[in-house]
């Protein structure tokens, strides 16, 4: 009986707190605001295609710019994971051949 009980209450407080958001939410954000924010922040945050460690193996000097630019803080994200990635393996691999002596 006890656990009936519960499980009503707290269903009629879930109908509760949803109708509430629905119902305050044009009071809490105007529609025109949500589309103001909207519109700009979606294009100011679609970057550019993410470049992989395949590309920074493959253009060494661009990985080592995009590692200055991590350093700076001007770039961030899996980028610059991919710019180290890319520049150690390089160099681990021209480090193995001098040692071999290729």
């Amino acid at each position: 009986m006890t656990q009936g009980k519960a499980l009503i209450i707290v269903l009629v407080m879930l109908v509760i707190g949803f109708g509430a958001g629905f119902v305050l939410r044009p009071v809490i954000i105007p529609a025109g605001q949500t589309a103001a924010v909207a519109g700009p922040l979606a294009a100011v945050s679609a970057p550019a295609e993410l470049r992989g460690r395949q590309y920074f193996a493959a253009h060494l000097d661009e990985a080592r710019q995009v590692m200055a630019q991590c350093a700076e803080g001007s770039v961030r994200g899996d980028e610059c994971a991919n710019a180290e990635q890319a520049v150690i393996e390089a160099e681990g691999r021209d480090r193995f051949k001098r040692f071999m002596g290729n």
